[in-house]
């Protein structure tokens, strides 16, 4: 059993820092940033570039670059970083452009509002990125709140049931205030899962994504980046489906690995454009597809 946050910590995999090098640095921010180790995290390697001088509380940081499909402006009310998002939420340089941001806000604060009424797009990649910033937020005794949902988002919230476990909140001002309230307890019904499905690939936001889908539709999920792990998962686990992402297409000595450690599991595999795809009819896709072999 478990809830929506046990869900999204779970899911949130080992780092807020992007999965891959060479992302753009676009814009401007007042702060010098070092390499600093994140103490009391949960994951011995994670690291977060901290903060080497205090922030300017009252300092907006924009970020802007044309060839960028994510906008985003910043600034603190109080010990709450608010981060005005604008534009497409997806795989690639708008995800990693999204995370730089947070690490170079979240320094001396945890507390963090993402303001998404003038989001347009949001992939599955995307939502798997802000799944894993609330989970390692929350492990840093943080939070991620969202506030004034584009229709859009609303919608890819709602048909992924993720809406009961992010709680916007209608405006900026809700959000922030939420930080200094009492949490209450979680009104959501405990998950009972059911069959067991072991989903394989190279990203963490996609993983992130897949954890959290599968288990709020009544299945339980073990993830792993790594084929050997996956093949000891499969034997150990006995799931009834083993879900592999795009990043493991090319790798067929390791499908087949899988294919001989249980050959009576079903293997499914997403098609290449699985991250890049509206996440909520990718996810919408998958779930029937598994409930039609199951």
């Amino acid at each position: 059993m478990t809830n929506g946050f046990n869900d999204l910590q779970a899911a949130a995999g080992n780092r807020l820092a992007p999965s891959a090098p060479g992302a753009p640095r676009a814009g401007a921010c007042a702060t010098r940033l070092a390499g600093l180790p994140l103490s009391g995290c949960p994951w011995p390697d994670c690291v977060l570039p901290g903060i080497s001088e205090q922030l300017d509380r009252s300092t907006e940081c924009g970020s802007f670059d044309p060839a960028m499909q994510l906008n985003v402006e910043s600034h603190n009310v109080g010990d709450v970083v608010v981060v005005r998002c604008r534009g497409r939420i997806v795989s690639g340089d708008e995800v990693r452009f999204l995370q730089l941001e947070l690490e170079k806000r979240t320094g001396l604060t945890k507390k963090v509002v993402l303001q998404l009424a003038d989001v347009t797009y949001v992939d599955s990649g995307g939502l798997g990125a802000l799944v894993r910033i609330f989970g390692v937020l929350r492990a840093e005794r943080g939070d991620l709140k969202l506030c004034q949902l584009s229709p859009f988002v609303f919608q890819v919230l709602q048909a992924t049931n993720l809406l009961s476990v992010f709680h916007p909140y209608a405006s900026e001002s809700e959000a922030v205030q939420a930080f200094s309230l009492r949490p209450q307890p979680s009104q959501e019904t405990p998950h009972t899962f059911g069959t067991r499905v072991v989903c394989l690939d190279t990203s963490l936001d996609l993983l992130a994504y897949l954890k959290v889908l599968l288990q709020r539709s009544g299945y339980e999920v073990f993830t792993t980046r790594y084929p050997s792990d996956a093949v000891a998962l499969v034997v150990g686990t006995k799931p009834g489906v083993v879900v592999c992402g795009p990043g493991m297409s090319s790798n067929q000595s390791a499908l087949e690995k899988l294919r001989e450690s249980a050959p009576n599991v079903r293997l499914v595999q997403l098609p290449p454009d699985f991250s890049t795809s509206e996440a909520d009819r990718a996810g919408a896709d998958l779930v029937n597809r598994l409930r039609e072999l199951l």
